[in-house]
């Protein structure tokens, strides 16, 4: 049964939009929380777009699940952690003029630097996850650095046409399977919604999925706690075949 992580990043959107104090991320925190949220999920970009240094600060003294900080793979980025020590950190790959994270990270190409980062963090007590796209050779380099999670990049699937979703979709099943039998554990997120999440939930050995923007959409409507409820009880208990997205 996969749990739920919940993004509160574009709370804090909100906030910026009119640089001023409201929405607090660190408030709504609390009710994603109540809501059932296993853990909170926040991106501190370099550029500070969202959240901001006193939001993790915040968060880090009164989170009472799990606090997951994304985070780039640089040497600032790390000093904070280091600081604050979150529960995990997830290192993703970070461009300027990007609207949001648009694919994995490229272990292959800087599985030394990574190594180093992950061994540093790892040290202290923190769990690393690396972003990556469900490419072998990507989860090859993911067990190379000493991670000992990956979060799979669902964004292929969750944009993907009717049509090709099922393709998407198995390439996410495969790749669980190949991060498995590496001995690494496994997250995903990225692009989900109400309609699509619940044939990743069913994907075997699928520990926790990351989602943000549809439940903060939701919440518009319903509410925060309410559009958390709703859905934790899709990823715990998925009905779709987790192959072909069909009801049984």
């Amino acid at each position: 049964m996969a749990s739920l992580g919940v993004n509160i990043d574009h709370i804090a959107n909100v906030r910026q939009a009119r640089r001023t104090v409201e929405p607090d991320p660190v408030s709504y925190a609390l009710l994603a929380e109540l809501g059932g949220a296993d853990g909170i999920t926040v991106h501190l970009r370099e550029d500070r777009r969202h959240i901001q240094d006193r939001d993790v600060e915040l968060l880090r003294a009164t989170v009472r699940s799990r606090l997951n900080l994304e985070m780039a793979a640089t040497a600032e980025m790390v000093a904070i952690a280091l600081r604050l020590r979150p529960d995990m950190v997830t290192l993703v790959p970070e461009q300027r003029q990007e609207v949001t994270t648009e694919g994995g990270l490229d272990v292959v190409s800087q599985a030394g630097v990574l190594a180093e980062l992950v061994g540093r963090l790892q040290a202290a007590g923190i769990g690393v996850s690396l972003f990556v796209d469900a490419d072998p050779a990507q989860l090859d380099a993911c067990c190379a650095t000493g991670s000992r999670w990956v979060e799979l990049h669902t964004g292929r699937y969750a944009e993907a046409e009717w049509s090709q979703q099922p393709q998407q979709l198995a390439r996410l099943i495969e790749g669980t399977a190949i991060a498995r039998s590496l001995g690494l554990r496994v997250n995903a997120g990225h692009g989900l919604t109400y309609q699509n999440v619940e044939p990743i939930a069913a994907i075997e050995g699928m520990e926790e999925l990351n989602i943000g923007h549809t439940i903060v959409a939701r919440a518009l409507a319903v509410g925060l706690e309410t559009a958390v409820r709703q859905m934790k009880a899709l990823v715990q208990n998925p009905r779709r075949d987790p192959l072909f997205g069909q009801r049984p």
